[in-house]
């Protein structure tokens, strides 16, 4: 998938893909690639805020797919709506490299003692 991650804290996790590589046969960005990109950056916001005796499991995600990106980058900004003791839910917004929003997913992880 090529993810590069750019910023990582509980609240909020930046990373990017190449569009290259993660296409559909019509040569725009796969939607599930979208998806890939978005419960990777919430499951390791959940997984930083759960900590080491505990892991982050993926339990629900949804995506909205607004626009298409051919070329370049997508940058995904993962931000904790909610963190509990045992979920945690982050919105997550990807946008082009013109900033114009992608896709919009929202993700929710229940953390589990190791």
């Amino acid at each position: 998938m090529g993810i590069e991650f750019l910023e990582v804290t509980p609240e909020r996790v930046v990373g990017r893909m190449p569009v290259e590589g993660n296409t559909q046969p019509y040569g725009l960005l796969h939607g599930g690639a979208s998806a890939v990109l978005a419960e990777t950056l919430g499951s390791v916001g959940a997984a930083v805020h759960a900590g080491p005796e505990r892991i982050a499991v993926g339990i629900e995600l949804n995506a909205t797919h607004h626009r298409a990106a051919t070329s370049g980058y997508v940058t995904g900004v993962a931000t904790r709506l909610h963190g509990g003791r045992t979920l945690a839910t982050y919105d997550i917004g990807i946008t082009d490299e013109q900033g114009r929003r992608v896709c919009t997913a929202r993700l929710t992880c229940m953390f589990r003692d190791r």
